[in-house]
């Protein structure tokens, strides 16, 4: 199962991305000699869009063969059979075992898919702390 990031999100992404990548347009064609931050646009640009790309392509949270996944550069995993308690707090969901944490922003996830979350997570048979 995969849980989406809400649609504003990932808009917020490719906007942001599409604006810099103009701004990178407007700044080369308009002056004579572009500075070396004239080309940092481009860099920030191709950051934004890459971010839509990924996040669009890899959702926000993988529940595959009894393991919970967030996905992103330093993401981190967890068995759904470890966790012990899941802790409702701020519109967040931290999943803790005896080990570690994991925290789920409920803030930027589709709701259709926070539907999906939340019927994975009933099903498990786990204290909820409010």
């Amino acid at each position: 199962m995969k849980i989406a990031y809400k649609k504003r999100q990932l808009n917020v992404n490719l906007i942001l991305g599409l604006v810099w990548l103009i701004w990178f347009f407007i700044g080369i064609f308009t002056k004579e000699e572009p500075s070396w931050m004239d080309y940092g646009w481009i860099f920030i640009s191709l950051m934004y869009l890459g971010l839509y790309f990924y996040q669009k392509n890899y959702k926000y949270i993988n529940i595959e063969n009894g393991i919970i996944k967030v996905n992103g550069p330093f993401g981190k995993k967890m068995s759904l059979t470890e966790i012990k308690r899941i802790k409702k707090f701020a519109g967040d969901y931290i999943l803790k075992s005896d080990k570690e944490e994991l925290t789920i922003n409920t803030q930027i996830i589709d709701p259709d898919s926070l539907v999906d979350l939340n019927t994975a997570l009933e099903k498990l048979n786990v204290e909820w702390i409010n």
